[in-house]
């Protein structure tokens, strides 16, 4: 029988983790040809997820969980899912219930057929402003414009990783992790399919428009260079201009003779030329902070507690006791 690991990353979802483990039972027992684990991460919650999740362990041997000493986010949440990740495949679902795990049947059916990279699009978003849509949908069109790897719009983490697939992410150990663009990048035989994505089961979205932005400007600097080729050009040019008013100038002055400049071109000049060296070197510094993080080779996570340590330090106190008896 083969094993499917279910990866649900969590940070404060206590309102939502209940009924997500519920369905997620429920779903499973109608997929009695397969075991099953459940592999919960907790990414440094502050309520009581861990508490929630160490009382479905207590009732449910499939249940496994790794508590993070903080919150590291949520890329780095899933490569220690996919690190402890025992199954022969590897299905990532988030838990606040806007994927629905009744999806998982036709997953194990692709995977079956022979795909490596069964991922799930959201063909339509239950509960999101009009705005969001909007700035995915361009974000998602820009970033496959400048990449080199083939990015699938509207796909997200939702999807089953065969085993390889799972040890190829595990052996890139970036810091600034952008996982969308590894999935990608690594290949492998993929599948597509689609769902309607469901308004949140219970709580608040964890994911400010600060850390969009962030997550936004991660898959831009990962997989391109094509920033720094732009404003490499329009250096190129600004200073084409500047050289040929430069001539002009010159020649002016040499045939009718010096005129009194205006103050306020000159500003002007100096003002423009300033903002757009400003902004090549903060495109610049994007890539130099992510090559000074790299450098640093930090372990990505810590752990603070491991469900599976905890149960091999009890089965070692119990054959110490047994022994002793």
């Amino acid at each position: 029988m083969k094993t499917i690991t279910i990866l649900i990353p969590a940070y404060n979802e206590e309102a939502v983790i209940v009924p997500m483990y519920e369905r997620l039972k429920i779903v499973c027992a109608t997929l009695p040809d397969y075991a099953f684990q459940f592999l919960f991460v907790n990414d440094g919650s502050s309520d009581g997820t861990i508490n929630k999740i160490k009382q479905f362990k207590q009732v449910d041997q499939r249940v496994q969980y790794i508590d993070l000493s903080r919150n590291f986010g949520k890329e780095i949440a899933m490569l220690a899912g996919f690190d402890h990740a025992a199954g022969d495949a590897t299905i990532i679902i988030d838990a606040d219930l806007q994927q629905p795990p009744e999806l998982f049947s036709e997953m194990l059916e692709w995977w079956e057929a022979g795909y490596d990279d069964v991922y799930a699009i959201r063909k339509a978003r239950e509960g999101e402003t009009w705005f969001k849509k909007w700035a995915s949908k361009k974000y998602y069109q820009l970033l496959q414009k400048i990449a080199k790897e083939k990015i699938h719009p509207q796909a997200g983490d939702f999807r089953l990783l065969d085993k390889k697939c799972v040890q190829a992410l595990i052996t890139l150990r970036e810091q600034e992790r952008y996982t969308k663009g590894m999935y990608g990048w690594i290949g492998f035989k993929k599948k597509e399919i689609a769902y309607v994505a469901e308004p949140r089961g219970a709580g608040e979205s964890k994911w400010k428009f600060s850390e969009l932005v962030k997550l936004a400007l991660d898959g831009i600097t990962s997989y391109s260079t094509v920033p720094l080729k732009i404003w490499s050009i329009i250096g190129f040019v600004i200073s084409f201009f500047a050289f040929a008013y430069l001539l002009f100038e010159l020649v002016k002055t040499l045939l009718f003779g010096i005129e009194t400049a205006g103050y306020a071109s000159i500003i002007a000049g100096v003002l423009f030329i300033g903002g757009i060296q400003l902004i090549s070197l903060g495109v610049i510094g994007e890539y130099l902070g992510r090559v000074f993080i790299e450098t640093k080779e930090r372990p990505l996570y810590f752990i603070q507690e491991y469900s599976e340590e905890k149960e091999e330090e009890e089965e070692e106190k119990n054959q110490k006791q047994s022994h002793a008896d």
